[in-house]
């Protein structure tokens, strides 16, 4: 591995919200009607295949082409946005419509090196952090799967929204590093 830091992954600078509303045609997931009890369950078996996708080989932490992300680097940022949004859902639990702070997948990536990250540690993490949020979804009681929350762009959740939105990225990058 490199000790100088790779290149910054392309930027993704779109709306992913429109998920909630039709089935994703890059990684086939439909997120649109899926129950909160699914969606935990859809977090561990993510989780597990993240794990076998970080044991296959050696070749884990090496990019496809120099502005994307290689497996290892897709673990690290799956395995920080399951507790990213365990953070977000408390908020949404203990305040009334709070506004998420910004968060920049690449800029994390680069502060973090996730391409120097030990994949075995990321597996570990990332199946904890999965475990973590599926737990918490699945404690939910009817009431709390209202409660609002929004982005600072303005895009509005549910929890119920908010989780279904949540799992389509664990699912399209697993299917960027397997298809």
């Amino acid at each position: 591995m490199t000790t100088s830091a790779p290149p910054p992954a392309q930027a993704d600078d779109k709306d992913w919200t429109w998920v909630l509303d039709k089935p994703c045609p890059d990684c086939g997931a439909d997120v649109t009607n899926l129950t909160m009890a699914a969606v935990a369950a859809l977090n561990r078996s993510n989780a597990a295949a993240w794990a076998d996708v970080l044991a296959s080989s050696g070749t884990v932490a090496e990019r496809p082409s120099p502005d994307v992300w290689s497996p290892l680097e897709y673990a690290a940022h799956v395995r920080d946005v399951f507790r990213l949004f365990l953070v977000r859902l408390d908020l949404m639990l203990k305040q009334d419509n709070p506004t998420f702070a910004n968060w920049n997948p690449n800029e994390t990536a680069e502060a973090e090196r996730y391409d120097l990250q030990d994949p075995a540690t990321v597996a570990s993490e990332l199946t904890a952090a999965a475990e973590a949020l599926a737990a918490r979804f699945e404690a939910l009681t009817p009431q709390q799967l209202e409660r609002r929350g929004r982005r600072s762009d303005g895009a509005d959740f549910t929890v119920l929204s908010f989780a279904r939105y949540e799992i389509h990225d664990p699912l399209h990058h697993l299917w960027d590093v397997t298809s």
